[in-house]
This record gives structure tokens, C-alpha cells and sequence, in this order.
């Protein structure tokens, strides 16, 4: 990883993206949707202050534990002054993203233990499948493959 002198306080976006690890065309994506900033020199040029490197390392470990884009914007919007995410910020947002990582982590688990039954089906068109069924709300009138059957002849006819 290449350094940076410490006299350096602006990067362009190509040492940006060595340091960051981040490719050039993320780095444009994470400022377009409002996740890092720069100012443009004269020539219209990037330059990020130094402090984005964190901000950066930031997004980029929340993308890996699932957090929408969405989610680590609102939660960057929240700290005073657009300022660099701390230890403790990222303590006290990773907290609260837990509950839903969580919840995530126990549908996955769920969908895995499923999946058997429907490899084993072959259709995925078993009497209560709860892939492509999760709530039966058909299964009371009609099961099989007669409901992919049905479906066809609908589409047919439009």
C-alpha cells in the first residue's frame, strides 16, 4: 500500500484508490451518492481530504457485512459536521445494525434448511413450499405442478 506523506492533507482519486483499495469508478459511485466529497481544483480535478480514507474504510466494511448504501449514508449524515467516523461511531452504528444483521443471518438459515426440500421436489412446487410459497396462500385450493400448469394457460390467453 502506497504512503501518503503526512504534509499531504488532499489526495487526488488515484492515490485515493491505492490507499483505500476502493477502485476509481467506486470511488466516484460512494461520491455521487453522497458517501465521501471532494472539492474540484481549477482544473477540475478530484481532491479528497485526507480524512475520506477512513470514511472510505468505513463504507467499504459496512458493504461487507450486507448494510445498504441507503443505511451508511443516513448513518454518516448523522455525525456532526460530515466529520470522520470514530472508533466509537462505528461501535455505537455497528450496535445498531446488529439487530438486523441478525435477522438477516437467521432468513438465511432458515432459506437454507428449505432448500433441501425443494432440490429433493425438483419443481419447487411442493404442497407447502416455503421458497416459492412462503405463506401458502395458495395451497389450500390447488398443489403441484398444476399451479405452474394454470399459470401458463393464463399467460397464453392474455
Amino acid at each position: 500500500m502506497p504512503q501518503i506523506p503526512q504534509k499531504v492533507h488532499e489526495l487526488t482519486v488515484g492515490q485515493l484508490s491505492a490507499r483505500s483499495g476502493a477502485a476509481v469508478s467506486a470511488l466516484h459511485f460512494y461520491e455521487a451518492k453522497g458517501l465521501i466529497s471532494s472539492r474540484r481544483t481549477t482544473g477540475n480535478q478530484r481532491r479528497y481530504h485526507r480524512d475520506t480514507l477512513r470514511r472510505v474504510a468505513f463504507v467499504r466494511a459496512a458493504q461487507r457485512v450486507g448494510i445498504p448504501l441507503a443505511t451508511i449514508r443516513e448513518a454518516l449524515a448523522e455525525l456532526p459536521e460530515e466529520r470522520t467516523p470514530t472508533h466509537e461511531d462505528w461501535a455505537r452504528l455497528s450496535e445498531a445494525w446488529r439487530t438486523e444483521l441478525d435477522e438477516r443471518i437467521n432468513q438465511l438459515h432458515r432459506l437454507r434448511d428449505h432448500l433441501t426440500d425443494c432440490i429433493g421436489c425438483g419443481c419447487l412446487s411442493l404442497e407447502t413450499c416455503v421458497l416459492s410459497n412462503p405463506d401458502d396462500t395458495v395451497g389450500a385450493s390447488l398443489t403441484g405442478s398444476r399451479l405452474m400448469a394454470g399459470r401458463r394457460k393464463e399467460k397464453h390467453c392474455c
